[in-house]
């Protein structure tokens, strides 16, 4: 039987709640941006598409290319973001998508000066919007990949680090673990903590 060997360790219960807890605000920021406009959608979608590429998530990766490719991006660019090429990405989302894949990267705990870089660049309504895509596609793909790596079980290439047993009881906590989630996001938001966990987390 043939595997397939994941790209990073399987993320455990407390990452799909902690993802779930910055997942409820950015998509309230997500909706605000469709509304305003503040960030393209196709930088949006060549963000959670970079994401996607890291956490390796096939579920992800063919809902995003369909959703992309609606975006007007083409298969070429759709292409080269899932295999961490670095053509089609514009000169003035370099910094964006650099971010989101070493946000990827460290499971959700980046750090400090990549951050300020990023911020830095864009300013922080604009930093906000692509975060907010960070994080959402973040909790996509941590729910996305028990599903990824079930389906790839079913056609006999079963993940190196996975097991039925994991694959199933992580996605039947997906709901529990995201109702949840929501209490904890919106104590969040009432006290101004921080949504986002440096390498070395200081509280706000």
């Amino acid at each position: 039987m043939n595997t397939v060997t994941p790209v990073k360790e399987p993320f455990s219960a407390m990452e799909m709640y902690m993802a779930a807890v910055r997942m409820v605000p950015a998509m309230a920021g997500l909706v605000g941006n469709a509304m305003t406009k503040r960030v393209k959608k196709q930088t949006i979608e060549r963000i959670m598409l970079a994401v996607t590429e890291v956490n390796g998530c096939e579920v992800c990766s063919y809902a995003h290319t369909k959703m992309a490719l609606k975006a007007g991006l083409s298969q070429e660019e759709i292409n080269a973001m899932l295999s961490a090429s670095g053509e089609h990405v514009p000169e003035d989302e370099a910094v964006a998508i650099f971010f989101a894949q070493h946000y990827a990267e460290s499971k959700g705990k980046p750090d400090r000066a990549s951050y300020e870089r990023f911020m830095d660049t864009y300013g922080k309504k604009e930093g906000r919007a692509m975060l907010d895509a960070i994080q959402m596609m973040m909790y996509a793909n941590i729910t996305g990949l028990p599903i990824s790596a079930l389906l790839a079980r079913f056609r006999k290439k079963p993940y190196a680090k996975s097991t039925l047993i994991r694959e199933i009881v992580m996605i039947l906590l997906t709901p529990v673990v995201t109702i949840l989630a929501i209490p904890h996001a919106i104590i969040n938001a009432i006290t101004f903590r921080r949504r986002l966990r440096f390498s070395a987390y200081e509280p706000e």
